[in-house]
């Protein structure tokens, strides 16, 4: 993991030329939630394909029945730089997309690259290696790549729009929730604060790539063969926002055990050192009048609310060797509840 270069510039750090990084730039998600309300609230004349999941509750991708019991995924994210190794940061940013289709139980079928790249600052070799880290996280997963779409911008972004295949009578959704089943998260927290301290210094945490480049496949498939129903993955909006998200979609309390969530090596010593994004706090703040904190303090709030970029599944239900962090519980006040 070293340094791309650029003759006469020295070693290039691409998380120097975004104002945020990998999912901690996403616009707030109370923000986001008041401007989609109601977009699609008008039903398509003659649809071409029966709707399965799409807005109403924040699903990860949208799914839609096709003839012959199958069902099409389609998603699409992006983001500005989260490491400063382009290959490195390709490969994340592959994943990342590729997890939205995991994350409703399917399997991605083929994707297409989307790239912003301010032509004028940064070599286009570099852009060279993004890429060439997204195709190679697309063929880890099997997923074909095929051309896609570039446009000349101040900062650099990457990312995919993913395509795949369900079973539409097996699909994993975000309301799927029930009182007493068990939550599993299947990654280890604490990216943001990793991915944070890395812009600020330099210094380079490969286990934090490690994780943020693995792929969700097994997880999805695994949560399927238990029998759940319900999953999102872990991404800006943290293990909090998106665990929030499960409950109100689901009508129960989730209930979280603080001291069985698994951190990455550094993850507290980096909250500690206050390498905290903003986009972290802001998800503090969308949940806290939904929340009952349970006595625990700041720190441990953070790092729950921290702003993960391909995080693991969030499921309701347990998969063998993943740690249970908590329980779905009858709604009974807040929707979210640490003990």
């Amino acid at each position: 993991m070293t340094l791309s270069t650029w003759p006469g510039q020295g070693p290039v750090r691409l998380t120097q030329y975004a104002h945020g990084g990998g999912c901690a730039c996403k616009i707030p998600p109370g923000e986001l939630e008041a401007v989609v309300a109601g977009l699609l609230s008008q039903p398509v004349d003659s649809p071409a394909g029966e709707l399965l999941i799409g807005l109403d509750d924040g699903d990860d991708a949208a799914v839609v029945r096709l003839d012959g019991g199958r069902a099409i995924v389609a998603t699409a994210d992006f983001f500005t730089p989260v490491v400063d190794e382009p290959y490195d940061w390709g490969r994340i940013a592959g994943a990342n997309a590729l997890s939205d289709v995991y994350a409703v139980g399917g399997e991605p079928l083929v994707a297409v690259n989307l790239l912003g790249w301010p032509r004028e600052t940064l070599p286009l070799e570099l852009a060279k290696e993004v890429l060439r880290g997204g195709l190679d996280a697309a063929r880890a997963a099997g997923c074909h790549v095929s051309g896609g779409h570039s446009v000349d911008d101040p900062e650099p972004k990457y990312g995919m729009a993913v395509t795949g295949l369900a079973d539409p009578g097996r699909l994993l959704r975000i309301g799927g929730g029930r009182p007493g089943l068990p939550i599993t998260l299947t990654k280890p927290l604490g990216i943001g604060v990793l991915n944070t301290r890395h812009k600020a210094t330099g210094e380079v945490f490969p286990h934090a790539v490690a994780a943020m480049s693995a792929l969700n496949r097994d997880a999805s498939r695994a949560a399927l063969a238990a029998g759940a129903v319900c999953a999102t993955d872990v991404t800006g909006f943290g293990l909090l926002g998106h665990l929030y998200k499960l409950a109100r979609a689901s009508g129960v309390t989730a209930v979280v055990d603080v001291a069985a969530v698994p951190y990455l090596e550094g993850a507290r010593e980096a909250a500690r050192g206050g390498y905290v994004s903003g986009g972290t706090r802001r998800n503090l703040d969308w949940v806290r009048p939904c929340l009952d904190p349970g006595g625990f303090g700041e720190e441990d709030l953070l790092l729950l609310a921290d702003a993960q970029t391909s995080g693991g599944l969030l499921v309701a239900g347990e998969i063998p060797g993943a740690p249970v962090i908590g329980e779905l519980i009858p709604f009974s006040g807040p929707h979210l509840r640490l003990r």
